[in-house]
């Protein structure tokens, strides 16, 4: 009999016995807050955020209770002041210290060396919030520690920008620009304090406002919003010329110009409020038209992308309601003005919801997520919003019970703690894809 044939079999593998690697640690560490500039800005200025939403929000309600609230400082400028200085600077730290690096062909920047000028920021921070209720001095003392931080963080900024090999430094220059305003408007606040000058003090705000923070903002949004756009949307073009930015900054600057004279010399002549209307009705309408070829409509189906776009819609709204209420005031009289409508549009418009958009976007792809904002995000923008327009409607119509001026106020809290709790939460988390940073 020919031999039995026995197929051959490929002999089965030796149990491994390798040891496993350990599971992923995401537990929140505070030390890793200092491990990149994104982390030690964003989660200052998510703390800071939250605390000033909540501060403003009680203290509105203790007075609708008619619970008296002891200030050293009258309340609209403490409110302008804190809502300008008290956090947004941080949140441009994160920002400026992730993308400037790369703007301008520098090697990243250490996120620990933020730390002590952060750590200062947030400490004059409290101190000043304090001192609105204390002691104008001591307020005075928490500014000048938030102006000497923020002109630490300046001079490291700038330092990049000076050594930067790249020739198009546009953009990284005009916030640099930006950035020294707010310097000077931190020191005209410290000094005004101390002086108890209240049109002074409220000239500051205004200054911080409309010169240091909505100019930072339109450079960025000139930048970032055409380039993200065909990032996402291949049909649409990265179109942004130099020009659209000055024309852009040139009307912030009227704005900004119009309403510190205001504060500062009373009542403009009526002929002032008239010139100042007729050039910001047409840059307002031209940002209107801007949102649009920048692809407004196109960015309605991707959620992050509209977010960003949504926000850059408030500014164009925000300048269009300046424009009226100086040509109604040049028309009509000092009383036909809109009131706080533009401010609002600027501050809880746009420059929250580009913060939040912009942030979330930042926050989500440093730590390793997919680039989209999920239905948290989603409702915690829309929040927001709601809380902008509630704001600028009690704007709009005074006769509205004071309660819609609380439930601005407690949206606005709604969204800020909720987006603070959730991105503060993966700040101090490791990556979920393993990479460093």
């Amino acid at each position: 009999m020919p031999p039995t044939s026995i197929p051959i079999r490929a002999a089965a593998a030796a149990p491994s016995f390798a040891p496993k690697a350990p599971p992923f640690d995401m537990r929140w560490r505070l030390a890793r807050l200092a491990s990149a500039p994104h982390r030690v800005g964003f989660f200052a200025g998510a703390v800071m955020l939250a605390l000033t939403a909540v501060w403003w929000a009680a203290s509105l309600a203790l007075r609708h209770a008619g619970v008296a609230v002891p200030w050293a400082v009258v309340p609209p400028v403490a409110h302008g002041l804190a809502m300008a200085l008290g956090f947004m600077p941080l949140f441009m730290v994160g920002f400026l210290y992730t993308a400037g690096p790369r703007w301008l062909g520098q090697p990243p920047v250490e996120g620990a060396a933020l730390v002590p000028a952060v750590a200062a920021y947030m400490a004059g921070g409290l101190i000043a919030g304090l001192g609105f209720h204390v002691h104008a001095w001591l307020a005075a003392a928490g500014l000048a520690l938030t102006g000497a931080a923020w002109a630490a963080l300046l001079l490291r900024y700038l330092r990049l920008l000076r050594t930067s090999p790249v020739p198009d430094r546009l953009h990284a220059t005009g916030v640099a620009v930006a950035c020294g305003l707010g310097v000077l408007a931190m020191a005209i606040a410290v000094v005004a304090l101390a002086a108890g000058s209240v049109p002074w003090a409220r000239a500051a705000a205004q200054l911080a406002l409309w010169g240091f923070l909505a100019p930072t903002f339109a450079i960025v949004s000139h930048r970032m919003i055409p380039f993200f756009t065909a990032s996402a949307l291949p049909s649409m073009d990265a179109w942004r010329p130099n020009a659209l930015l000055g024309a852009m900054l040139a009307a912030l600057g009227i704005a900004a110009a119009a309403e510190v004279a205001q504060v500062l010399v009373g009542p403009l002549p009526a002929w002032a409020h008239g010139i100042a209307g007729a050039l910001l009705l047409p840059a307002a309408a031209g940002l209107g038209w801007l949102a649009v070829r920048w692809g407004l409509v196109q960015s309605l189906s991707i959620r992050l992308l509209a977010m960003l776009h949504g926000g850059f819609v408030w500014l164009a709204v925000a300048l269009g309601l300046a424009a009226i209420s100086h040509l109604r005031i040049a028309f009509l009289g000092d009383d036909a003005g809109l009131g706080l409508a533009p401010l609002h549009a600027l501050t809880m418009g746009y420059l929250g919801a580009t913060l939040v958009a912009m942030i979330t976007r930042v926050a989500a792809g440093h730590s390793g997520r997919p680039l989209a904002a999920d239905n948290m995000a989603w409702a915690l923008y829309w929040t927001l919003q709601a809380a902008a327009l509630a704001r600028v409607g009690v704007a709009l119509a005074p006769a509205l019970p004071p309660s819609f001026t609380l439930l601005a106020a407690h949206l606005w809290v709604a969204a800020c703690a909720g987006w603070a709790l959730r991105y503060g939460a993966w700040l101090g988390q490791p990556r979920v894809d393993g990479r460093p940073g």
